[in-house]
């Protein structure tokens, strides 16, 4: 059993709130860190894809009225949206005789349909995202970062027992998502339009989205290309990722960057198998930056803004991040051993007049490299943020 960053995450919100609902892509491990929570409480897990599971809800009222000392644990929720109505009368019930607390565990892998559709819990329930695994979820060392790089987040892909293995597995996944998971959860999609647009989004990894130029390529509409990457990004498996805008006196690009979020994902999509091929292949430097983002954004507190920022000019940096406690902290990723940032970057600085700048790079010292700019390694920063 790995030991999961959104378990304290989902044992503190069920300590304060009636419901918690534990969100992220399939095969993340939502079922897995659920059931262990569950075996340190007194609870009930119902898969609601198993047809006997969905039958034992026919009264679903009563079932929870039965169980109200158990945590209940509700898994694909999406099969039965109409719970939701029902929940909010049982938990302002359950207030009303002191048992408001840690009742429902709901896990779903679409964030917004149960958004959409968890509108009437407004106040009673608490939301927790559960990523791929990240490097802080796995040991220190350069070797297993490297695997995780490569074979990316999904536990099974992680430890399969060799890259060969890994890359089936993560073909499996696509072709689900895409014959299964994507048509019950958005419109009719022909699927090869889709492997398409994911591969070219794995292309252009950490590129600024060019919705008309993907369409023309596509041979759809640009309207089409944007629903279709805001259903991937609903589904927690690509992210749009936002330029800063700010008051500096500069012309700003407005445009999102575009990441498919685990990188075994990318590589599997460009048939990038082993750590060499990686290590020779154009998108080795994009691929970084996409794996080292989604360890950090994991490690943030949940009230902190995150963006890049990038000018007309040049001036660039790859993650901008602003605290509730006033601070900025500006970062910049590497993947060379060396540091050598270049003027853009130091334009950047400023710009932004950070409170702290680092350069996160392949290895693993820290060192100063200017002033108020650091060189640190990725799971330093990373524990770093989480404190």
């Amino acid at each position: 059993m790995l030991k999961r960053n959104a378990a304290s995450k989902v044992e503190s919100a069920l300590s304060r709130q009636a419901a918690v609902c534990l969100i992220g892509p399939r095969q993340v491990g939502k079922t897995t860190l659920s059931l262990e929570i569950g075996k340190q409480k007194d609870s009930l897990y119902l898969d609601l894809e198993d047809r006997d599971d969905r039958a034992r809800l026919e009264n679903p009222k009563l079932f929870f009225e039965r169980f109200e000392d158990r945590l209940i644990i509700l898994d694909e929720i999406h099969r039965m949206p109409e719970l939701f109505e029902t929940l909010r009368g049982v938990i302002d019930q359950g207030r009303r005789s002191n048992k408001g607390k840690g009742r429902f565990l709901i896990l779903g892998s679409a964030a917004i349909d149960l958004l959409q559709q968890s509108e009437t819990l407004a106040g009673r329930i608490s939301y927790i995202e559960m990523s791929p695994l990240v490097a802080t979820e796995i040991k220190s060392d350069r070797k297993e970062r490297d695997k995780l790089w490569l074979r990316g987040g999904f536990p099974d892909s992680f430890l399969a027992q060799d890259d060969a293995e890994s890359m089936n597995l993560r073909k499996d996944f696509i072709k689900t998502y895409l014959e299964r998971d994507i048509p019950m959860f958005g419109p009719r999609i022909p699927a090869t339009t889709l492997e398409r647009l994911w591969m070219m989004l794995s292309h252009n990894q950490s590129c600024l989205l060019n919705a008309s130029q993907i369409a023309k390529s596509l041979d759809v509409s640009t309207q089409s290309v944007t629903r279709y990457i805001d259903l991937l990004c609903d589904l927690l498996i690509v992210r749009r990722f936002r330029p800063l805008h700010t008051n500096v006196g500069k012309r700003l690009v407005k445009s999102p960057k575009v990441y498919v979020r685990d990188s075994g994902l990318v590589h599997a999509l460009l048939n990038i198998e082993t750590l060499d091929q990686l290590l020779g292949h154009p998108v080795v430097g994009a691929s970084w930056e996409g794996f080292v983002l989604e360890t950090l954004l994991d490690a943030l507190p949940w009230n902190t803004q995150a963006h890049f920022y990038r000018t007309a000019a040049g001036a660039e940096m790859d993650l901008v991040l602003d605290f509730n406690d006033g601070r900025r902290i500006a970062i910049e990723i590497k993947r060379g051993l060396s540091v050598k940032p270049g003027k853009g970057f130091y334009q950047s600085i400023e710009d932004l007049n950070p409170t702290e700048s680092y350069i996160v790079y392949a290895g693993e010292d820290r060192y100063p490299v200017a002033d108020n700019v650091e060189a640190i390694g990725l799971k330093e920063i990373a524990e770093l943020l989480f404190k």
